[in-house]
């Protein structure tokens, strides 16, 4: 056995650690939504039942990480039809003029093996601002196996005027609790 293929072994299994784990949401198994407190009594959810993107980790480098989600905003859902008719509207998601809500993560810090905070970019109404999603993995990503799915459920809390959704302010409270829950699998 020559010394070079001695290393080739050695050089593939390099090459495949190097590699990013590259991962695609199942959305049929993936949801968004939002809470917020309502005449400071109760609170009112919306869901967010359409979203697609996709999740990059480097094994060797996590905090490279990239997520990207893209949520359809025109396919939103509350708990009544004027409610949902509302939060369309102009004065919250305005869906006709800015149909998705976008968020890009491009740094992963891991707390332990499952629990860490993705900052990122959210886009929503036509506003771009730096968000931080604090997730929880059913499994370390770093250490899964390839071609294994991954579930993971992340929270963020945005301020909603930020966001130029300023109506009905002393009904509608201005802080907003966002879960993502996740299903993500293997893309090649």
């Amino acid at each position: 056995m020559s010394p070079r293929s001695r290393f080739m072994p050695l050089l593939a299994l390099l090459v495949i650690a190097a590699a990013p784990l590259n991962y695609a949401l199942d959305v049929d198994a993936s949801a968004v939504s939002a809470k917020v407190a309502f005449f400071g009594l109760a609170s009112k959810t919306a869901g967010f039942p359409s979203m697609s993107g996709k999740v990059s980790i480097m094994p060797d480098r996590p905090s490279e990480a990239l997520v990207d989600v893209t949520i359809d905003a025109t396919r939103l859902t509350a708990p009544d039809k004027v409610t949902t008719e509302r939060l369309r509207g102009e004065k919250f998601f305005w869906v006709e003029k800015y149909p998705t809500v976008h968020f890009v993560g491009h740094k992963l810090v891991m707390r332990d093996a499952t629990h860490g905070s993705v900052d990122g970019k959210l886009t929503a109404r036509g506003v771009t601002r730096e968000e931080a999603l604090f997730v929880t993995f059913d499994r370390s990503p770093v250490e899964s196996a390839r071609g294994e799915a991954i579930t993971l459920s992340g929270e963020m809390q945005i301020d909603r005027r930020d966001y130029g959704m300023t109506a009905y302010r002393f009904i509608v409270g201005k802080e907003v609790t966002i879960k993502l829950k996740a299903r993500m699998v293997p893309q090649n």
